[in-house]
């Protein structure tokens, strides 16, 4: 299995609030997943861990999203074959939760 892609997003608006935000768009989440051609199963959250699976190319990505006080911190566990695509995941992430999380 191949390391996890981990990537923290800093933030200033506190944990209740970026928990909140990240909620409130989860199906605007799903919608680009799913334009995107692939799946989504139901988030589910634990405490202030959020934790998502999505299919790509017949391949499982699953990964969590941990909200603290001044970050958030994304885990993805990309497989092998979707290894190749760890750096433009790690962009997307890193640029699209930095606007979710912005003051």
């Amino acid at each position: 299995m191949a390391k996890p892609l981990v990537v923290v997003i800093p933030h200033e608006i506190g944990r209740a609030e970026a928990r909140r935000r990240i909620d409130a768009r989860l199906g605007q989440g799903r919608d680009l997943v799913q334009k995107a051609g692939l799946t989504m199963q139901d988030p589910v959250w634990d405490g202030d861990t959020l934790a998502f699976v999505v299919g790509a190319m017949g391949q499982t990505v699953s990964g969590t999203i941990a909200v603290e006080d001044e970050s958030a911190r994304v885990e993805v566990l990309l497989p092998r074959l979707l290894g190749i695509f760890s750096g433009k995941v790690r962009a997307v992430i890193a640029e699209k939760g930095g606007e979710l999380l912005a003051a």
